[in-house]
């Protein structure tokens, strides 16, 4: 297992970040953090790097998720920003998009199953960015899987992990966009059941409530949490995050 990790997500659309709530994605706004009077994405990773050595940063590119629009220029120009590792979900589809993103020098490329085609585009990003660089998102609503991959409809979580699984997949992300900008804390029942399942890192995104949460997940064993409204709204303390981060 890998050193736990708190990860900063800035969420961008329309080529700025936005604040994310419940995935209801039409009605994100410009973000509006505590910690910076900005809503540029470079403006943000240059402030979380340089004032809070903060390096890995979780990117969720809305505009090729949703407007099938990458983010490619503003990609290149964050990725010049020293000592950032860059974990990003660019809303890949195909193996063609896994090859143009292994172009680009990301730390590591997420594949969601809310928007991956088929498990074949898994296992080919397997073999070009290897298991360390490669999470496969498990993207939810309300613990419902969302995905268009017909032979992963309309089963559970713990059994679609374990297709997964099967495949090599060594790093997951627990996305749940229904708690995405609710702080509602607590580890759910249904995670802790694939913690037990899974031998791979988890990751965890949506309803971080503050630090005692994130303590709670370390100790559960899982591999890190992705947070941004607690973070933007300043109920965890960005100071905490680096030396939490650095202990």
């Amino acid at each position: 297992m890998s050193s736990f990790k708190i990860i900063p997500v800035i969420d961008v659309l329309n080529s700025e970040a936005v604040h994310a709530i419940k995935g209801e994605r039409e009605r994100y706004k410009p973000l509006k953090a505590v910690w910076i009077n900005n809503c540029d994405p470079i403006k943000i990773v240059e402030k979380l790097n340089d004032d809070y050595e903060i390096n890995d940063i979780y990117i969720a590119d809305l505009d090729a998720i949703i407007k099938k629009e990458p983010n490619f220029k503003l990609l290149e120009k964050i990725l010049t920003i020293p000592n950032v590792k860059i974990i990003i979900d660019p809303g890949i589809l195909s193996i063609k998009n896994v090859k143009i993103y292994s172009k680009y020098n990301i730390d590591t490329l997420i594949l969601g199953l809310e928007t991956i085609k088929n498990l074949k585009v898994i296992s080919k990003c397997l073999k070009i960015y290897g298991k360390n660089k490669t999470i496969v998102s498990i993207d939810m609503y309300n613990e419902l899987i969302q995905t268009n991959i017909k032979e992963l409809q309309n089963q559970k979580p713990i059994e679609i992990i374990k297709k997964i699984e099967n495949l090599g997949v060594e790093k997951i992300i627990l996305l749940d966009l229904y708690k995405v900008g609710q702080k509602l804390g607590g580890i759910p029942q249904l995670y802790q059941e694939i913690r037990d399942e899974f031998k791979g890192n988890i990751i965890v995104g949506g309803g971080i409530k503050d630090m005692n949460d994130i303590k709670l997940y370390n100790q559960h064993n899982f591999s890190g949490v992705l947070i941004g409204t607690a973070l933007h709204d300043g109920t965890i303390n960005i100071d905490n995050i680096r030396n939490f981060n650095q202990s």
